[in-house]
């Protein structure tokens, strides 16, 4: 039997905020098994070169200290599939803060004193830290991050560029960026009679006990990995850290249970950054705004260590018609840590470039943006010619402008004051892909009339619990309070990670259909249910593995008004609007608070957010929260997040697309794009802070 999805009803609260609110809720450096030891990494003060020698007695002889660890005596691992996770295996040092060296104490504050007297000496190797859009080591790779070829082109582009009575070309900034989820990256493991048992601060523990088995040499079913409750992660713990690796080896070695948690001032440099990226965004159009040519090319950086290469040219395969086109990546190897996922890897920070720029063309033109952006609404996807699922950007467009007050605007730059303040308005569009993978769940009827669903879904504060006992109660025909949810640990059938804006799509869809196949089953039994229940597993593998003959995205519209004070360049975002066309809302609370915090990322990534590198030492200048400035309550004074009724056939059962991401998308753009509306000056690197803005405002 087929069910088509309704999800009526008010919003549901997250079901886990009491344990949250309250403190019982566990996370995995909560976990303190009895006899337990605490770890302290120790990170490399060089940014490249080798471990001449470890002088240990001073940190031994602090009291409590039990072991020091360094490649010297540290369990010998088997290849990892991630070469992040090859830690304490020899002298290498391959840039600033790669962990040399990992202190064991009966308490945390012992393990920290004892890491402060380690003696380390070293060999220094010259080193390279510095990226630039002329750096002599780029290069072209195979792939960007996320399987998308380095390059596409379509037409002539040098041509087409060249022939253009309309040209924009410009070069945009970005530095590096960090997670900072609130909770640091922990774990807590213990071994007993072969088996491991890990509490991960993970986006998905199934894929630490991957890691783990192969470096342990271990069968899969003796690693239990459990990611009960995860304090964010925005990509950060999407694959697996050393933390995890790091536990497990102090744990084997001492044969006690071991919670090691990374300081935040450590975090910046071993759990992955957003790379810092140069772009350089080339448009040709008509004298009507019509786009002939879009060439968007970038270029970032990697490490010496893997190779990771921000897809920011992507977003502009998709977003916009023109008959020419051009979308590259290049990428230097350099002594830095590994780059890797944050919040809307590629999308948010390739749409800050395109977006802006598609602002710059709208001002040579004397064109609305809002109107320029629906002249070249494509209607199929630009790289693939691939039909779109559906393409809601227009509606959100045209809703958000409308709800915004955007056409009472003047249009004219910098004519706005307000006493000291300078007032703008901007607006950008956003996209992210509709991303599913393969997932099982298995939904269970009781005798007396409840439910419980099992999945190895993560929730990483985006009420993944909450959604799921909807989507099953729904496939039920039942209260979504009759429905338990049992997610978090590789005991569970198994999932994929939360990320890519894909959990609720994956969980989702395996949960509807044991779920239905639940009820079909309920239907057709006659008489009281036995003891044991009833219970239906599913497994989506042959639905997921199918390729979509439709190009599937979500998009959405940014809208930002923003006051800049004329005196000391200080930027604030008095309103900010998201519309998104995201499928159908499963969840209205749940969605609205994702769509939001992805907003408040995107006003950090516009006005606060951003770490350079010291060429001297090859470190991050911005490492820990007191430096790297997020956003705070202050900051987000009139932030609202609305959406349209999105009926999508092609995509799954529930009909939804992801919401994680997508928030931040265009945001940055958008407060970019309104500062210059205020100011009349276009700055083109974020983060836009006051020792920036102030040359243009004396």
């Amino acid at each position: 039997m087929t069910h088509v999805p309704q999800f009526p009803g008010a919003s549901l609260v997250r079901r886990e905020a009491r344990e949250k609110v309250t403190g019982t809720a566990r996370y995995a450096a909560d976990v303190v098994p009895p006899g337990c030891l605490y770890a302290w990494p120790v990170p490399a003060t060089i940014a490249a070169g080798r471990v001449a020698a470890v002088r240990a007695v001073d940190a031994l002889a602090v009291p409590g200290v039990h072991t020091v660890l360094t490649h010297d005596n540290a369990p010998t691992l088997e290849e990892p599939d991630d070469p992040i996770l090859s830690v304490l295996q020899n002298d290498r040092v391959p840039h600033h803060g790669w962990p040399i060296a990992l202190v064991i104490a009966e308490s945390p504050e012992a393990a920290r004193t004892g890491a402060g007297e380690l003696l380390v000496a070293y060999e220094r190797d010259p080193h390279d830290v510095t990226l630039s859009e002329d750096h002599p080591g780029l290069y072209t790779p195979e792939e960007a991050n996320g399987g998308h070829p380095a390059v596409r082109e379509r037409g002539d582009v040098d041509k087409a560029l060249a022939s253009s009575p309309v040209q924009i070309d410009a070069t945009y900034r970005m530095g590096a960026l960090h997670n900072h989820p609130m909770e640091p990256h922990a774990a807590t493991a213990s071994w007993s009679g072969g088996h491991l048992t890990v509490h991960d601060s993970s986006q998905g523990s199934a894929t630490v006990r991957g890691s783990l088995a192969r470096v342990f040499g271990l069968d899969p079913d003796r690693i239990t990995v459990v990611s009960e409750h995860v304090g964010g992660g925005f990509g950060s713990k999407g694959t697996t850290r050393p933390q995890a690796v790091l536990a497990a080896m102090a744990a084997r070695h001492t044969g006690r249970p071991v919670t090691l948690a990374f300081p935040r001032g450590q975090l910046a440099e071993v759990v992955g950054h957003r790379a810092p990226t140069v772009q350089r965004v080339r448009l040709g159009a008509d004298l009507d705004g019509t786009l002939s040519a879009v060439c968007h090319e970038a270029v970032t950086h990697t490490s010496t260590v893997k190779e990771f290469v921000e897809q920011a040219a992507v977003p502009a395969r998709v977003m916009y018609a023109s008959p020419h086109s051009r979308t590259a990546h290049r990428v230097a190897v350099l002594d830095v840590p590994s780059p890797s996922w944050m919040r809307a890897p590629g999308e948010a920070s390739g749409m800050y470039a395109l977006e802006s720029a598609m602002d710059e063309l709208a001002s040579a033109l004397g064109l609305d943006p809002v109107e320029l952006r629906l002249r070249n609404e494509p209607e199929t996807e630009p790289d693939s010619g691939r039909p779109f699922s559906s393409h809601g950007l227009a509606a959100c467009l045209r809703e958000g402008a409308a709800r915004f007050g955007w056409h009472d605007r003047d249009p004219r730059p910098a004519a706005r004051q307000e006493g000291g303040w300078l007032l703008g308005t901007g607006v950008a569009s956003a996209t992210y892909p509709v991303l599913v993978s393969r997932s099982t769940a298995s939904a269970h009827a009781a005798e007396d009339g409840t439910y419980r669903v099992e999945v190895n879904a993560t929730d990483i504060g985006t009420g993944a619990r909450t959604v799921l006992a909807r989507i099953a109660a729904d496939a039920l025909g039942t209260d979504p309070d009759a429905v338990a949810v049992a997610i978090g640990s590789t005991e569970l059938p198994t999932a994929p990670l939360a990320g890519g804006s894909s959990g609720t799509a994956s969980w989702g869809w395996a949960v509807h259909k044991a779920a239905s196949e639940l009820a079909d089953r309920l239907a057709a039994h006659s008489g009281p249910l036995p003891a044991e229940g009833l219970t239906a597993t599913a497994d989506t593998e042959q639905e997921t593995a199918a390729e979509s003959p439709y190009a599937r995205h979500a998009f959405g519209a940014h809208f930002a008004e923003t006051a800049v004070d004329a005196v000391t360049g200080e930027v604030r975002v008095r309103r900010l609007l998201g519309v998104y066309a995201a499928g159908r809302i499963l969840n209205a609370a749940t969605a609205r608070s994702q769509f939001t915090g992805g907003m408040v990322m995107g006003i950090g990534m516009a006005l606060t957010e951003g770490s350079g590198i010291d060429p001297a030492f090859g470190d991050f200048t911005a490492k820990d929260l007191a430096s790297y400035h997020v956003p705070v309550c202050a900051d987000t004074a009139d932030i609202r997040a609305h959406w349209i009724e999105e009926d999508d056939r092609h995509l799954n059962p529930m009909g939804s697309k992801g919401i994680g991401e997508i928030g931040i998308v265009g945001t940055a753009a958008a407060i970019g794009n309104a500062v210059r509306h205020a100011t009349g000056a276009r700055l083109r690197e974020l983060p836009l802070t006051p020792d920036r803005l102030l040359p243009y405002l004396l």
